[in-house]
């Protein structure tokens, strides 16, 4: 039994083992219900939402009654060891999605979200600016690798560390979504 159990653990020893992982490393334990050791005997039990990949803090999520959500945040210098508890299903991965997700990306439907994205990644690769698809579902889009434009895809969901491409790619979407309120107005 104890060799079982620690195919699942992952034994960080040394507090900053976890925080050297990859971004790739962290992304596995996503959508995935977790048991978190830290420092001074501190358990934390959640979905993981997300890792910070500057910190590696960890972001969970926990669900109380009546819809409500409980977030919590283990600073990656106090992660101990990190053991996966259960896999998410795909009811659980959309609970997870949604718990962030803007109030208006609520009033798009997923084809809807989907056709978004593929008219801005289209028009994006049309005026030579590199993007990829990312994370499990595909529903991130990642500009030149530095930014990352989440549904439903207007300047707001956009993020990047480097605050001048973040400013810059914000207007060409903005621009570009007041273009096309413009076609669909003139259909």
């Amino acid at each position: 039994m104890q060799i079982a159990s620690r195919h699942n653990v992952l034994d960080v020893g040394n507090m900053n083992d976890w925080q050297r992982k990859s971004p790739l490393d962290w992304e596995t334990y996503v959508n995935k219900m977790v048991k978190v050791a830290a420092i001074e005997r501190h358990e934390y039990e959640g979905w993981v939402l997300t890792v910070d990949p500057v910190s590696a803090s960890i972001v969970l999520a926990t669900f109380l009654e009546n819809e409500k959500v409980s977030i919590s945040v283990v600073l990656g210098h106090a992660v101990q060891e990190v053991e996966i508890l259960k896999e998410g299903d795909d009811e659980m991965k959309q609970r997870l999605s949604c718990i962030f997700a803007p109030e208006e990306s609520k009033a798009y439907s997923p084809e809807e979200l989907e056709k978004r994205k593929n008219d801005l990644k289209t028009w994006l690769e049309t005026n030579h600016i590199p993007v990829t698809e990312q994370g499990e579902s595909g529903r991130t889009l990642c500009v030149a690798g530095v930014l990352t434009v989440d549904p439903p895809y207007g300047p707001e969901e956009c993020s990047s560390s480097n605050e001048i491409i973040l400013s810059r790619v914000q207007g060409l979407i903005q621009g570009y979504l007041e273009k096309q309120q413009l076609v669909d107005a003139n259909a």
